[in-house]
């Protein structure tokens, strides 16, 4: 098992382009790390820096103590699985999970013993003397990460390893994802676009934009204390709402819409940040959660009403989406709702935002207002 370690690592290609912007990462021996972010943004071309697959411009980059910048990549100690599994067609399951060990020359013996052990792992056993052509997608996947298992590496790389597959599969693999660095203990850096997939597999996200890192925490604080407007957006689904206004000193202190369509009065813990100044430019953020009818029984004093119309409900099943705009400038919002009443299409309609769980973002930069 290693730590990984990034100190101010750049990648820039030929003409200049800049893909990876003075990177530092520390990640923690057994540690389950999510890069994540739009594409674009960077994470693979660090995956692959860390797998040596690509040069580091400048930085360094280390694997447990070892400076791995000039170390080939099968000298890492590190085992990839891609996205599009790369198996040998001609081969069975079993030999496609061999053939790294077989190319190392490891016993015969030892080889079966890892190959049976990571099938047992995965629960592919039966599937051992087929051919990739007759496995499903997900069997496939199985067999790709049964093929890194048998190497026993120090670090284990995923790049975005359930693109491919459908939604009820990759629920499932992600879970299997999980349950197998339990298992195992080992250091897996997961790279991926869906934030679904690092909320629910990380211990720790990283979250990148254009090349830079945005934030680096716990998925709760990253959902919870996002310390910018992009990071409140990308985290959570439905996305977070954002409305531009002002902040002005009246009747106490309050957020008031640019169009006037809604005022929100701000929590006392909010308000410090402007004891001195006076319609500063502001962004409110808030999440569909924390937005509920007004007849729901919202506490006083803890929630403001907004008037809005109802453009589109999505029944989920559990809980409703309701697409909203405000009715004097038309701006867009989603809320989400109980599923005790439906609010009908085209009709004006009562909602009540929570202002304990607003977040505050600079009108200009786009900063988390502390």
């Amino acid at each position: 098992m290693a730590s990984v370690k990034l100190e101010r690592v750049r990648k820039v290609y030929d003409g200049g382009v800049i893909a990876v912007h003075e990177i530092s990462l520390d990640i923690k021996d057994r540690e389950f790390v999510v890069l994540v972010g739009p594409s674009g943004c960077g994470k693979s071309t660090t995956l692959r820096m860390i797998a040596g697959l690509e040069e580091v411009t400048e930085g360094s980059i280390y694997i447990g103590d070892l400076l791995v910048n000039d170390v080939a990549p099968k000298d890492r100690d590190i085992a990839m699985v891609f996205q599009n599994y790369a198996l040998y067609p001609h081969m069975t399951v079993y030999d496609n999970m061999a053939f790294g060990l077989k190319l190392r020359k490891f016993p015969k013996s030892e080889i079966q013993g890892r190959v049976q052990e990571a099938a047992e792992i995965l629960g592919i056993e039966e599937l051992l003397t087929r051919k990739p052509k007759a496995l499903s997608g997900g069997q496939r996947q199985r067999v790709a990460v049964g093929r890194a298992i048998v190497r026993k590496p120090k670090v284990f790389l995923f790049d975005e390893p359930l693109s491919n597959l459908d939604a009820k599969l990759r629920v499932q693999m992600r879970t299997e994802i999980s349950k197998l660095h339990q298992k195992l203990g080992t250091t897996m850096i997961y790279v991926t676009h869906d934030q679904t997939e690092a909320m629910t597999m990380g211990d720790k996200i990283v979250l990148m934009k254009d090349g830079h890192v945005q934030q680096i925490d716990a998925p709760l604080s990253l959902y919870n204390h996002p310390v910018n407007k992009f990071v409140g957006g990308f985290i959570g689904s439905p996305s977070m709402n954002f409305f531009k206004g002002s902040v002005v000193k009246t009747r106490g202190m309050r957020f008031v819409e640019e169009a006037g369509a809604f005022e929100l009065p701000l929590p006392a813990h909010q308000r410090k940040a402007f004891a001195r100044s006076s319609k500063r430019p502001v962004i409110v953020g808030i999440r569909p959660e924390h937005i509920a009818l007004k007849s729901s029984g919202a506490k006083r004093g803890k929630t403001a009403p907004v008037r809005a119309s109802v453009e589109v409900v999505e029944p989920m099943g559990n809980e409703i989406y309701l697409y909203c705009t405000t009715q004097k400038d038309r701006e867009q919002f989603v809320a989400r709702i109980g599923t005790a009443k439906e609010p009908a299409v085209g009709k004006p309609i009562d909602l009540v935002f929570d202002v304990t769980s607003l977040h505050l973002f600079d009108g200009d930069t786009g900063e988390r207002i502390a």
